[in-house]
């Protein structure tokens, strides 16, 4: 499994070695590569740190490089399913994140009976086992506040920008809204002393083939066909999860995170 801290902070550490070179050999061509070094390690470090559940899928698909993991998983370059073989099948397993911005709390009784009509209607549909998970825990006060109002500022930008499109989507917009009075019911309940519950969705699917191949084809268009069916069935933001986001899933299946600040830390 690729775990992006640990490059993050290798390519932290190679920016503090640059560092002490360049205060080291202050005034010298090895003080300048030492400074070049420094700067390059600190950039890599934050962009591995930030971004590496988006680059490593990206690298490893280009130079078609196949993880292998423990009790025979394998991780195919495009890192969006797991693979494993078994008695001579070949399983894959997809997994896609889904992004909820109204709680059950927050809705009248007659809109809930709706939205679990909704959502029956939605899986009566598919014609194999889904597999969809909630990880539900009372989320840490320090610096929420100030996390929930970036996060409101972010949702309502996105909000402006869609509307003032020639042609807005008018369910993206409806998403959006519902994600920026999420936040504010977030912010109210903050003032009002009540302790806010986080919730961390996903959705898992597995296909079988008698091929790699037909696994992960199979795989991939169920993992199409439930996003296109659960966003619009229920109005949520659903994705394909790739990299290190999957794999965190997959871990999950094993395994959750002990503590509140655990799961924030790396909360889909």
């Amino acid at each position: 499994m690729v775990d992006v801290r640990q490059f993050s902070y290798g390519a932290a550490g190679i920016a503090v070695i640059g560092a002490l070179g360049s205060f080291i050999q202050s005034g010298t061509i090895f003080g300048l590569i030492g400074a070049i070094v420094a700067g390059i390690g600190a950039a890599a470090a934050v962009a591995i740190y930030k971004y590496g559940y988006f680059l490593f899928p990206l690298l490893t698909q280009g130079s078609r490089i196949v993880q292998i993991m423990k009790d025979g998983y394998e991780i195919p370059p495009e890192q969006d399913v797991v693979m494993k073989k078994a008695g001579g099948t070949y399983y894959a397993s997809q997994f896609l994140g889904v992004k909820i911005y109204e709680s059950a709390s927050e809705k009248t009784a007659e809109q809930n009976v709706v939205f679990t009509e909704y959502f029956e209607r939605a899986i009566s549909g598919i014609r194999y086992v889904t597999k969809v998970s909630m990880l539900l825990y009372v989320k840490d006060m320090t610096e929420f506040r100030e996390k929930i109002e970036t996060k409101r500022a972010e949702a309502q930008l996105r909000l402006a920008r869609e509307r003032d499109k020639p042609e807005p989507d008018v369910l993206k917009m409806d998403r959006y809204a519902k994600e920026v009075a999420m936040w504010d019911t977030q912010l109210d309940k903050l003032t009002s002393g009540i302790m806010p519950m986080g919730v961390s969705a996903y959705i898992m699917t597995t296909a079988a083939g008698v091929s790699a191949e037909a696994a992960m084809a199979m795989a991939r268009a169920q993992g199409k066909e439930l996003r296109s069916t659960i966003a619009n069935a229920l109005n949520v933001e659903v994705d394909v999860l790739k990299g290190e986001e999957m794999l965190r899933c997959f871990d999950w299946e094993h395994a959750l995170p002990v503590t509140p600040a655990e799961l924030e830390r790396s909360v889909l």
